[in-house]
């Protein structure tokens, strides 16, 4: 019964609990990331300057491949001599599109903090035991 009893300790402890939560609430971020990106960043960015999709860019390394085949099209006719760079690049933009994305949600979200901060000034802290004897002994010698 010992390795359940540490199991159950283990599992309660607020650091597990925490990154639980943690990873849950992340892939729901995500999902939301993910739907700003391509439903409301990708469409302006394919306005400005045409839909950014390279996945069909490719060169061929060995062998002959008719010009205008699509990526899959290439690869049953060359296999894996291809070097398929245009799905990296269509990656890469994605990538720093959310990570700008992300970027101006954390800047939103730290801003409101600080506004919050400002309008709610902390309370000073509790004079230590140190500070309360010694204001006592200054009111004695008053005295």
């Amino acid at each position: 019964m010992g390795f359940v009893k540490e199991f159950k300790e283990f599992a309660v402890k607020g650091n597990v609990m925490d990154l639980a939560v943690g990873v849950i609430i992340g892939g729901a971020f995500g999902k939301i990331i993910d739907s700003v990106v391509k439903d409301l960043v990708m469409p302006l960015v394919s306005a400005i300057i045409g839909q950014p999709d390279f996945s069909s860019l490719y060169v061929v390394l060995k062998g002959t491949v008719p010009t205008g085949l699509a990526l899959e099209e290439a690869r049953k006719i060359a296999g894996t001599s291809i070097f398929a760079y245009g799905n990296f690049i269509t990656v890469a933009i994605n990538f720093i599109l959310l990570a700008f994305v992300v970027f101006l949600l954390v800047k939103g979200i730290n801003a409101m903090k600080r506004k919050d901060e400002a309008v709610a000034p902390a309370a000073p802290p509790a004079p230590s035991n140190e500070e309360v004897l010694l204001s006592e002994i200054r009111d004695l010698l008053k005295k």
